[in-house]
């Protein structure tokens, strides 16, 4: 499975994702900026696309409610340790309140994996982010040899954050 992502004005994605109704994507919303999820098997109809692998996932994605991409640029050496770590995590995430979906995505063009959650609403976000299993999950975590870790990261990580924009009522 692949995700490819494009951004652009809202206007100009929501055409091309109407364009192209018999694909799965879903339109959200930033600050400053809208981009358009298309999750497939196949290629993708966007012209220059961010791509990448679907490494694990959690449920389907809904067109709904509040997305956060966590964007952890690794360094060509760190995606094992990195991917290894991901793919042996805890799962907490997934018992939370308000949790929709959760994607693992490998660049496929770029260093920056993306760990895209979905939530009902941001304020299920932040429930999440002081919880004692976010703690837990993001525990510093000694080598089984002991030693130092080595630095995998190629940048500091940020957080970007969408909504989806609610469906307009056209039956009033």
């Amino acid at each position: 499975m692949y995700i490819y992502l494009t951004s652009g004005t809202g206007d100009f994605l929501e055409q091309l994702k109407n364009k192209y109704s018999n694909e799965e994507m879903i339109l959200i919303h930033g600050e400053g900026n809208s981009v358009l999820i298309h999750e497939t098997e196949g290629k993708t109809v966007f012209a220059t696309p961010r791509k990448f692998e679907v490494l694990d996932s959690v449920h389907d994605l809904e067109e709904r409610g509040f997305f956060v991409f966590n964007n952890i640029p690794v360094t060509d050496e760190g995606r094992p340790v990195f991917e290894h770590r991901f793919l042996n995590r805890a799962r907490a995430i997934e018992d939370e309140p308000g949790f929709v979906a959760f994607r693992l995505l490998r660049p496929l063009n770029s260093e920056t994996y993306i760990v895209m959650t979905q939530w009902n609403g941001p304020h299920s976000f932040e429930a999440w982010k002081s919880s004692k299993a976010f703690k837990s999950a993001h525990v510093e975590r000694e080598e089984p040899t002991g030693a130092r870790q080595q630095n995998i990261f190629s940048a500091a990580s940020y957080v970007t954050t969408y909504s989806v924009a609610p469906k307009e009522d056209n039956e009033a």
